[in-house]
């Protein structure tokens, strides 16, 4: 690699995880002179690992729109493995939750009432994945450099001014000082990262979530949960092939399996927990946490850390803006809720849409000031959204029913907003979570806000869960795709085809075109019959 001293650019990108690679490869492809900087060195660890249907098509639209063909093929599980065996992910088959009482093993009925499996494919070959970082990220910025793209790791970025007509990155790569001079720049570094720290951005703390702590590593030799608790009759998809959560009073823990033999998996807590547990001890405040979940200690029996754990002190983070005067954050460096519903790569990769279409329509143009307004309270808009939901979650966890049905609200927006998406009618579904929607938008909102205001009282009476059920039941009866109101399938969510062909007008389509995007979307296994009843339609297919 060639030292650098100083040197002039259009596009800075600092940070190369997957957002701020894609960003400089997209930059690369609209002209644009594109330099990516990396303060450590890749291969590398990172956490957010779990990729969701909407995440994947959104990485498809930008490929296909940016032409990216390496990575179409990380859309699927099966066309990744296909192309990519080298490089690691996880097979992600759906939502997988389990709710645990405090010191009581898991225990389950005939209604499912501690459960709640919502598939998102009908098969592994179309699946969804965890993305093991380490080897995704990797990959990615070995793409970016090969699109053109300057990279420089192992960089300390000390400051960055402004002169009359760009801004001015200084810093020290390994032993040599170096000075860029960039039109733009983009910020990719994650929460509180360079330029929050550089330009002293306001912190602002969100309004519902409460201060949550994490902790996590990587594991091998983590127990199959089917293998420990076998269902009695078969559930919509392999159980472990997902993201599994393990929920219960004041926080959950998360397990990603990955290809390679390695399991990601980790705690988010609030912080009358944490401090219980003493969590920034590491790995015995993890062992504290295990012994009060006795199932999940039978899990995690034989696993082995594979380095150090990790503490957070504080999970979530919002910048008071995202962007402003020649540059922008990433959603990811914008803010972050918590890892909860696998909405990180998805806010992100919508973010990157509409940074990008910015500087592709008004680069150079004084149009330009205004469509970065834009994006910053769109980017910070999404965030509350998220927010909203995850904090009702959590004011839920010691109430699963609770829990199941707002987190309705979350399935059935994202099922359709897919869906519209890959009807061609993303008109309907523009905003994250819908949150836009004039009466959905406002149904999500209240029917948050009425537990969280209910929580900080005490827990919801029978009555008062009853009615939020069918309130919230009726807000998405209009976007429903997937099945969600059926009580008969007892918290357990397949993916059936009959449920999207029933709901075609909700998109202002007929049947005819709902079977032609089944087809042309490779939802039918070769074994499926002409009809498509057999497979059925995956929630939020990717």
């Amino acid at each position: 690699m060639r030292r650098m001293r100083k040197h002039d650019f259009d596009i800075a990108v600092v940070g190369s995880g997957f957002g701020g690679s894609l960003i400089a490869m997209i930059a690369k492809k609209l002209g644009r002179s594109v330099i990516l900087l990396e303060r450590g060195k890749h291969p590398r660890f990172a956490i957010g690992e779990s990729s969701t249907p909407l995440a994947n098509l959104l990485l498809e639209e930008l490929a296909r729109r940016y032409e990216l063909p390496a990575l179409l093929p990380l859309a699927k599980w099966g066309s990744w493995q296909k192309a990519y065996p080298e490089v690691a992910c996880g097979l992600k088959r759906g939502f997988t939750f389990y709710y645990h009482r405090w010191n009581q093993p898991f225990s389950t009925d005939f209604e499912h009432r501690n459960q709640l499996l919502v598939a998102a494919s009908p098969r592994d070959e179309i699946a969804d994945t965890h993305w093991y970082r380490a080897d995704f990220d990797h990959f990615l910025v070995r793409q970016a450099q090969t699109a053109g793209v300057e990279y420089l790791d192992e960089t300390e970025l000390r400051a960055v001014s402004s002169d009359a007509g760009s801004l001015i990155l200084a810093g020290r790569q390994r032993r040599h000082e170096f000075s860029i001079h960039a039109k733009f720049l983009i910020d990719a570094t994650g929460p509180r990262g360079a330029m929050h720290r550089a330009l002293a951005l306001p912190e602002l703390r969100f309004e519902n979530l409460p201060a949550t702590q994490g902790l996590f590593s990587h594991f091998r030799n983590v127990k199959r949960w089917d293998a420990i608790h076998a269902s009695n009759e078969p559930p919509p998809y392999p159980v472990d092939d997902a993201a599994l959560h393990h929920v219960f009073e004041g926080g959950w823990i998360w397990v990603l399996r990955f290809g390679n033999g390695i399991t990601s998996a980790g705690v988010a807590v609030a912080e009358k927990l944490a401090s219980d547990l003493n969590l920034s001890e590491g790995e015995p405040a993890w062992h504290r946490l295990l012994k009060r979940l006795p199932s999940v200690r039978e899990q995690f029996a034989e696993a082995k850390p594979q380095f150090g754990f990790v503490h957070l002190p504080r999970l979530s983070f919002r910048s008071g803006t995202a962007a402003g005067h020649r540059w922008a954050l990433l959603p990811s460096a914008a803010g972050f809720v918590d890892p909860l519903l696998s909405t990180g790569f998805a806010l992100t990769l919508l973010g990157i849409r509409r940074l990008a279409q910015a500087l592709d329509e008004d680069w150079e143009k004084e149009r330009l000031a205004r469509r970065l307004e834009a994006y910053s309270a769109d980017t910070l808009d999404e965030l509350e959204a998220g927010e909203r939901l995850v904090a009702a979650l959590y004011a839920s966890m010691n109430d699963f029913a609770v829990f199941q049905t707002l987190a309705m609200l979350y399935f059935a927006a994202v099922s359709y907003a897919e869906t519209a998406r890959r009807l061609g009618r993303s008109e309907l579904a523009e905003s994250f979570l819908l949150h836009k929607r004039p009466v959905f938008g406002r149904e999500l909102r209240q029917c948050c806000e009425r537990v969280l205001n209910r929580s900080r009282n005490g827990s919801l009476t029978p009555a008062e869960k009853a009615a939020l059920q069918d309130r919230i039941f009726a807000a998405i009866e209009p976007i429903d795709a997937a099945g969600l109101r059926d009580l008969s399938r007892r918290n357990w969510y397949p993916v059936k085809a009959e449920d999207l062909l029933s709901a075609a007008d909700k998109f202002g389509v007929d049947t005819t075109a709902v079977r032609q995007l089944l087809t042309r979307n490779g939802f039918f296994g070769p074994t499926d019959e002409a009809s498509g009843l057999a497979g059925g339609w995956p929630m939020g297919y990717a």
